[in-house]
């Protein structure tokens, strides 16, 4: 515990975090709910540390750019089409359960894919293997197998502005896109 004690400074941004959190969730910023709030916080953060992902990432704003604009226009589409889907005489459409196996073995690619896959409407992930670095996808009008094909395009497209975008040279290499 004397360790964690002496990494807290460390740890300033998630204390100044979830003492904010703290304050608004009391409803205002009295020196004692700020005290309160930075006790709370720091109380969270030794007792449920979290692992660093600062050696994970390197962020490039280019191709986070681009991963930021695409998925914004990825979800007006994708709206617009669940909006017909919606409002079209014929019934529902044809969807189905895809398995799209990942490039990246990394947990926090593979979370960060399938939060971005299941923000776009008509796709939600249903299922995701860590060990094997799958996610399965529920998707509209993925019912031919070329539908469904085209599904997996996207998901991986995405993955790899995903990775463009934050992961580091050897996480890249090692999912071929380097």
């Amino acid at each position: 515990m004397s360790a964690r004690l002496r990494a807290l400074p460390g740890h300033w941004f998630e204390i100044l975090i979830g003492t904010i959190f703290w304050c608004l969730l009391w409803g205002g910023f009295a020196p004692s709910d700020v005290l309160g709030g930075a006790a709370a916080a720091a109380l969270v953060v030794l007792l449920f540390p979290l692992p660093r992902v600062a050696r994970e990432l390197t962020l490039r704003p280019w191709p986070l750019a681009v991963l930021i604009a695409r998925f914004l226009a990825d979800m007006v589409v994708s709206a617009l089409q669940v909006a017909w889907y919606a409002l079209r005489p014929a019934g529902a459409p044809a969807s189905s359960v895809i398995a799209v196996r990942l490039r990246s073995r990394s947990d926090l690619f593979l979370t960060a894919t399938g939060m971005l896959c299941t923000l776009i409407p008509g796709s939600v992930v249903v299922e995701a293997q860590r060990s094997t670095g799958t996610l399965f996808l529920h998707a509209f009008g993925a019912a031919t197998p070329e539908a469904a094909e085209e599904a997996r395009r996207r998901t991986l497209e995405q993955e790899e502005r995903v990775l463009r975008a934050l992961a580091r040279r050897e996480e890249l290499e090692e999912a071929g896109l380097a």
